[in-house]
């Protein structure tokens, strides 16, 4: 069976994999994400996340654990008045922000970066019928998948009270949509599920890539099409 690895301790994330029938593992990588974008010198928030997403995938794609599977990275920054935003982890950072965001607009991008660490030697996973299917790529890609956020006017007073819900602090542009911060949030233009932090459309077009079909990771495996019926 293939196996996937969330590089990625966020509940949200594997929230939305698991709401999405997509069985995986939970691998946290060590990255340090302030010296990665210092080596690096990138500043353009859609390749910082980007970056992110492929550093946390190879560094956890490199642990034994991984052996044999599917790693998935993914990083999410806020893009805000030409800044790239991301996790605030004070109050008064988290504050400033949501007073210029209010009433305004502003696009969140969520880099994906997938390693696939299944063995390359077709032979390894013949099982005798000449089905070779488990048979790794080598794939290493990404792909970026952005969403503009409109948001509705917030009070100050509000602005106080969702911040001392501690939610902001450790979400990149000091919000969420499908938590407290959903309240503030006046429409999505793009893929939800991008704001959130994965895009599940934008993991099955990477697992494409590396000749895995996304029902294939689908818990209990894909429906034969003979059990469908239409209601």
């Amino acid at each position: 069976m293939t196996r996937l690895i969330l590089a990625s301790q966020s509940p949200a994330r594997t929230k939305l994999l698991s709401n999405a029938g997509i069985a995986h593992d939970v691998l946290v990588s060590d990255v340090d994400e302030d010296a990665v974008q210092a080596r690096y010198g990138v500043t353009d928030p859609h390749d910082t996340a980007l970056l992110l997403a492929r550093a946390k995938a190879e560094a956890v794609a490199s642990l034994p654990e991984a052996d044999g599977a599917l790693v998935i990275g993914c990083d999410s920054v806020f893009e805000f008045d030409g800044e790239a935003h991301g996790k605030p982890y004070t109050a008064d950072v988290a504050k400033e922000r949501m007073l210029r965001m209010s009433g305004s607009m502003g696009v969140l991008h969520t880099g994906h970066w997938l390693v696939d660490c299944r063995d390359t030697d077709s032979d390894s996973s013949d099982d005798g019928t000449g089905d070779s299917n488990d048979a790794g790529t080598g794939a290493t890609l990404g792909a970026v998948s952005s969403a503009e956020v409109h948001f509705m006017e917030m009070s100050e007073d509000e602005i106080d009270t969702y911040i001392a819900t501690g939610e902001p602090l450790q979400c990149a542009g000091s919000f969420t949509i499908d938590g407290y911060g959903g309240a503030f949030i006046r429409k999505v233009d793009g893929d939800p599920h991008t704001v959130v932090g994965l895009s599940i459309s934008t993991l099955r077009g990477l697992l494409g890539q590396a000749k895995v079909n996304v029902t294939e990771l689908w818990t209990g495996g894909a429906a034969d099409p003979a059990d469908i019926r239409a209601e």
